[in-house]
């Protein structure tokens, strides 16, 4: 008679949060997903090309399956949408059941406040892709699945570009909503300055096409992953001007970090007046083989428009002695493979590894906070340390293209600063002890570049963000930007329904 009550109260208590899982979010939690019900009540407000994956799937794994493991988001169920209309169904179907939902796309994003997320609706975006010329050759129509890969082959195929992500793997419209930056800004601006109009599905499930006569446009323009789900963007496209491009690639032991980054400082940066057509773009990595003691300096000087790097450039590098120096020559579609993140590169997989980054915005290289950096660095990823395969990026695009645009006519706050500073720390999941670790070295290697910039304030780039990180250091810390972000947010997403990537408040 006991284990007959126990299997009553069992069998009542089951049916009782199933019943109850409809609108109940602790009851969603208990059963470990969305319930079936809802499943098929949302299946049939779907187009015919529309997926559902449900947990345990070897289709939601593959959909939900990011590039760092780190505090990632945990949805309970998987829609694929086929159409446009598909995404507005799928946030008001969220909405009725007071489930979260988060949108899904080259799932680079490893920001840890993506990890508040749980128990909800990925909304992986990835059938919505494709690119459109337009017949007047000066616009084109990105599909909000788009990888920035797609745009940059479709675009070069009709003699066509525009700026885009550097790595292939991310999407292209995922950077762009926090500015984005490309090898073609120096010529054209951020990513979101290409933007011409777009539509998005907001908070409450409506879809709208907005444009510049729009409130919202100033804020999707860096801030957009707080306001909507992109569907797709009309965007400005270039006649391709210059097909060939230019590589020194240079591989310097780590005693040369102060003359390194001085020759950068004096013959490229030259106070934030880096010719447009010139990029320099280094890593810190350990590679034995070139030095089996300490990490190495690789590091590329890129030139567009020309076969050979001009030797102006490359001589300063020359002479400092660096343990090789290799030239290449090639188009605008080898730069990710030359400097490591084409679609097959290591980085671009999903290994299962933790990938946080540290980033910080500066004017120019501090040669002893680099010499600093670099100590810390190396003693921190060396021999059988669980962070040997991290490196430290170091981006320096030309800035002028960025710096044309008036700085307060978009969201993006940075657009004073020249280069961009990342460590990245990977390593295999270990345990909270072991990701606190990687955090005190990431902010340890942030900050003594921080102090080594004179500046009281950190400016961070939202996309390549930690997530420890304040809204003034991801939005910039003037009073009128904190007011017109939030203002726009209490409008727009009242009820925080967009909050899990960098939230304003």
């Amino acid at each position: 008679m006991y284990r007959l009550k126990i299997k009553v109260f069992t069998a009542l208590a089951a049916w009782t949060i199933t019943s109850a899982c409809l609108n109940v979010p602790v009851a969603r939690q208990l059963l470990g997903g969305i319930c079936a019900r809802d499943t098929a009540d949302l299946g049939e407000r779907l187009s015919p090309t529309a997926k559902i994956y449900q947990p345990g799937t070897a289709e939601f794994i593959a959909a939900s399956t990011r590039w760092s493991n780190l505090n990632p988001p945990k949805p309970n169920l998987v829609v694929v949408p086929g159409t446009e209309n598909d995404v507005v169904e799928t946030v008001k179907f969220a909405n009725e059941k007071n489930v979260p939902f988060l949108a899904y796309n080259g799932m680079h994003g490893a920001i840890t406040t993506l990890g508040e997320m749980e128990s909800g609706i990925e909304i992986y975006i990835n059938q919505l892709s494709g690119v459109e010329v337009a017949s007047d050759g000066k616009t084109a129509k990105i599909s909000g699945g788009t990888r920035s890969k797609l745009v940059t082959d479709t675009l070069w195929e009709a003699g066509k570009q525009t700026v885009t992500g550097t790595c292939e793997c991310v999407s292209a419209l995922g950077p762009s909503l926090g500015g984005g930056h490309g090898w073609l800004q120096g010529h054209y601006g951020l990513v979101a300055d290409q933007f011409l109009s777009m539509n998005i599905v907001l908070a409450d499930g409506t879809l709208r096409t907005i444009n510049e006569t729009s409130d919202l446009w100033w804020a999707v323009k860096g801030a957009g992953h707080n306001f909507g789900i992109v569907t797709s963007v009309d965007v400005k496209i270039y006649d391709i001007e210059h097909r060939d491009w230019a590589v020194e690639t240079l591989i310097f032991s780590g005693d040369k970090v102060e003359d390194v980054y001085q020759a950068v400082n004096d013959h490229l940066l030259k106070n934030g007046t880096q010719a447009v057509d010139v990029i320099n773009w280094s890593y810190w990595l350990n590679n034995p083989d070139a030095d089996p003691e300490n990490p190495i300096i690789l590091f590329w000087i890129l030139q567009e428009g020309v076969t050979t790097v001009d030797p102006v450039y490359t001589e300063p590098f020359r002479d400092i002695g660096p343990i090789s120096s290799t030239p290449g020559a090639g188009t605008y579609l080898d730069l990710a493979a030359w400097t490591g993140i084409a679609l097959d590169s290591p980085p671009c997989q999903k290994a299962g590894l933790n990938n946080p980054r540290f980033p910080i915005y500066v004017e120019s290289y501090n040669v002893e906070a680099q010499r600093k950096a670099y100590d810390l660095f190396a003693s921190s990823v060396k021999g059988d340390s669980p962070f040997s395969n991290s490196l430290f990026m170091f981006e320096g695009y030309s800035a002028q293209g960025v710096k044309a645009v008036e700085s307060d006519s978009t969201a993006f706050a940075y657009r004073g600063d020249n280069l961009l500073f990342a460590p990245l720390i990977t390593y295999t999941p270990g345990g909270a002890e072991l990701d606190q670790q990687a955090a005190i070295l990431g902010n340890q290697l942030r900050d003594i570049i921080h102090e080594g910039s004179g500046r009281s304030e950190k400016h961070v780039y939202l996309n390549y963000a930690f997530g420890d990180e304040s809204p003034k250091e991801w939005y910039g810390s003037e009073q009128w930007r904190q007011d017109r972000l939030k203002a726009l947010k209490a409008k727009y997403d009242p009820n925080g329904r967009f909050s899990f990537y960098g939230p304003i408040a």
